[in-house]
C-alpha cells in the first residue's frame, strides 16, 4: 500500500466558547445565545481559503448535568455553523466532551483524549496542529496532547491583565498569545 502523505491535511483546533463565541458563566444553552466575537467567523474563512481545516473541541458538562440536551447542542452547533457560512468559513466537525469533571472522562480538557481522537481521525500528528485557547486549562490540554498550544485574549482570558497573562504562560511552556482569532489567523497566514 503506498504511503499516503498526511501532513498535507493543515488542521487547527479552536476551543469555542470564549475562541468563537461569547463565553458565558451559565453556558451556552440555546442557539440565540451563540453570539460571535468580533472577527472570529471572518478568522476562520480567512484560514479556510488558506487550506487550513478548522475542527472545534469543547468542554459541555452542561450536557452532564442535564442545563442542556443533545438537540440544544446541535441547535446550538447550527447556528455556529449558519454564522461562519455567512462569514465564508466553516469547521470539519465539533468534538466535544458531555461528561461533568467528576465523571473522571479521557476525553474532558485538560486532559488530551478529544485531541487524540482528532489526531486519529485525520491521520496527524498533533506537533504540527495549533491548538486556540482562552484559559489556562485548555492550554494544559493542548500540551498534552502535544499540539502548539495558542492563547487569545478574548473569553475567559480577556479579563487578564498583562501580569496574569505572564503568570499563565509560565504554566505553559512554548505558548504563544494573540489579541483574538483575527489576530491568530495573520500570524499562521504571515509567510515564514
Amino acid at each position: 500500500m503506498p504511503h499516503i502523505a498526511h501532513h498535507a491535511v493543515k488542521l487547527i483546533i479552536l476551543g469555542r466558547d470564549g475562541v468563537l463565541n461569547r463565553y458565558r458563566e451559565d453556558h451556552v444553552k440555546e442557539a440565540q445565545e451563540w453570539e460571535p466575537i468580533a472577527g472570529a467567523p471572518e478568522a476562520v474563512a480567512r484560514l479556510n481559503h488558506a487550506g487550513w481545516h478548522a475542527v472545534v473541541a469543547t468542554n459541555q458538562a452542561g450536557i452532564g448535568r442535564g442545563l442542556i440536551d443533545m438537540s440544544s447542542l446541535n441547535a446550538v452547533h447550527q447556528a455556529m455553523y449558519r454564522c461562519l457560512a455567512a462569514a465564508g468559513g466553516r469547521l470539519d466537525a465539533v468534538f466535544f466532551c458531555p461528561h461533568t469533571p467528576e465523571e473522571q472522562c479521557e476525553c474532558r480538557k485538560p486532559l488530551p483524549g478529544m485531541m487524540l481522537q482528532i489526531a486519529q481521525r485525520y491521520g496527524l500528528e498533533l506537533a504540527q496542529v495549533p491548538m486556540v485557547c482562552d484559559n489556562l486549562r485548555d492550554l494544559k490540554a493542548a500540551v498534552a496532547a502535544g499540539c502548539q498550544p495558542h492563547l487569545v485574549r478574548t473569553g475567559r482570558a480577556a479579563a487578564l491583565d498583562d501580569e496574569q497573562v505572564q503568570a499563565l504562560l509560565q504554566q505553559v511552556p512554548g505558548a504563544r498569545v494573540h489579541r483574538d482569532l483575527g489576530a491568530l489567523a495573520e500570524s499562521l497566514l504571515r509567510p515564514a
